[in-house]
């Protein structure tokens, strides 16, 4: 099991946490026609902010993998609008503070997969 957390394009997002509930189920249905470890498929803000977390949490899987056995290492699944992230629960709030400082500074959202009634945040929120 896995502490997950995702970003996503603020910009086709629903604001309505019942409609992005609705959209989150949609995308993580991971139905598009493309693999879902490489991040070229995603938005410009998307692939930045991926470019950056990899820096601190390196990928497991796709172009950008890292070879390390280091607990850092995180699986990411990457969507055209979103990008959805699996760290080690030891990892939770390293990762959910480097993911969310992140997404602020990339104008990305951000969404707490992992917790009942997640954080679900759009950028210019706190």
């Amino acid at each position: 099991m896995s502490y997950d957390l995702m970003v996503f394009d603020p910009t086709v997002a629903p604001r309505d946490r019942e409609a992005f509930m609705a959209w989150y189920d949609v995308q993580t249905a991971w139905s598009e026609d493309h693999t879902y470890d490489d991040p070229s498929v995603t938005a410009v803000s998307l692939q930045s902010w991926f470019h950056e977390m990899r820096g601190q949490f390196p990928a497991m899987n796709g172009p950008h993998r890292s070879d390390s056995e280091d607990a850092h290492v995180s699986d990411y699944c990457i969507g055209r609008s979103v990008i959805y992230g699996a760290f080690a629960w030891s990892l939770a709030e390293e990762a959910y503070d480097r993911m969310k400082s992140l997404a602020v500074k990339h104008g990305v959202g951000f969404f707490d997969v992992s917790a009942d009634d997640g954080d679900i945040l759009f950028p210019g929120e706190t």
